[in-house]
């Protein structure tokens, strides 16, 4: 028997506001059982609609957009007390039962969209990670608890660690991928002291297309991609933790994402006048490698947390470094 959700259509309206927006999800949820994907869905479109609510806010004063997200959470406590209200609440209220999604990380990154109704500035990394966090990594703590894991909740906690990790990677790529788009809205992402370190600063970044012109922005977007592709390395073990029909999907996720890192860098880094995306021949490629690819046993990645690996980061020599001050 259909759900009563499932009969007024719910499922295929999540269905399309994921297909709308995250082309490399929607590729990469067919990899999911149909019961997980449903799933899916929903919490994309839930996070999605709380994104691009606070996206439409005029500036930092939009005390309107405050007062609809502010309802929208509350929209979120009455689906978890079991009564939901419009199409992303039935079907979230499903999820929340079905699978058992704590409803504080949803407040989580509820709380995390809002940061954006306030002036965007990140002093340093730990902010910025921080932030991340918020919007991300409680999209890759939901996602575990849809997949599943192979083990028990030492095992699941463990996968949780590893798939906020992979948030905070996929988040950073999303900056670093809109900075002229975020610039338009008047906010700069990049920290302070990053900025800094290159000899530039957010005031550059948005003041317009000149700052991709500039010769120091070449190697602060370096060391950004540097540590995004640090992050995912340490993300990566994570994957095998995830149930079997669930790995594939991950994988292409991941990979997806990581692969906009060489879209940037193929555009000469400049992010500001131009968007990088992956091509559709690129995106085949990384379902293809997703459906070959073999996560290494889990037995190698029972570490406590994920592993980062920051001497990666290309370092400048001192000639270079004075020349940028």
């Amino acid at each position: 028997m259909l759900r009563a959700s499932e009969a007024r259509g719910d499922a295929p309206h999540c269905e399309r506001i994921v297909r709308s927006h995250a082309r490399t999800f929607a590729l990469a949820s067919y990899f999911l059982p149909a019961r997980k994907r449903r799933a899916a869905f929903a919490l994309y479109a839930f996070c999605r609609v709380a994104d691009d609510m606070v996206d439409d806010a005029s500036g930092p004063a939009d005390m309107t957009v405050a007062r609809r997200l502010a309802a929208y959470r509350r929209d979120l406590h009455a689906a978890a007390a079991g009564r939901p209200s419009g199409p992303v609440f039935r079907e979230l209220a499903w999820v929340l039962e079905e699978y058992g999604v704590p409803v504080r990380v949803l407040d989580e990154l509820l709380d995390g969209v809002a940061r954006d109704l306030r002036p965007v500035r990140y002093a340093t990394w730990a902010e910025l990670a921080s932030y991340c966090e918020g919007v991300a990594s409680t999209v890759g703590e939901m996602c575990t608890h849809v997949f599943g894991v192979d083990g028990d909740d030492t095992v699941r906690d463990r996968a949780l660690r590893y798939a906020r990790t992979l948030g905070v990677a996929m988040q950073l790529t999303n900056i670093l991928r809109d900075v002229g788009e975020d610039a338009g809205r008047g906010r700069c992402y990049l920290p302070d002291e990053d900025l800094e370190r290159f000899g530039l600063s957010a005031s550059a970044v948005l003041a317009g297309p000149a700052v991709a012109r500039d010769a120091r922005w070449r190697p602060l977007m370096q060391f950004q991609i540097a540590r995004a592709r640090a992050l995912y390395d340490a993300a990566a073990p994570g994957i095998a933790l995830l149930s079997a029909d669930s790995r594939r999907c991950a994988s292409a996720c991941a990979t997806g994402y990581a692969g906009i890192l060489g879209a940037i860098e193929s555009l000469d880094y400049d992010t500001v006048t131009s968007r990088a995306r992956l091509g559709r021949w690129a995106r085949v490629g990384v379902l293809l490698d997703a459906w070959r690819a073999r996560p290494v046993p889990q037995a190698a990645t029972l570490a406590d947390a994920p592993a980062l690996d920051w001497s990666s980061f290309p370092q400048l020599p001192p000639d270079e470094m004075a020349s940028c001050a």
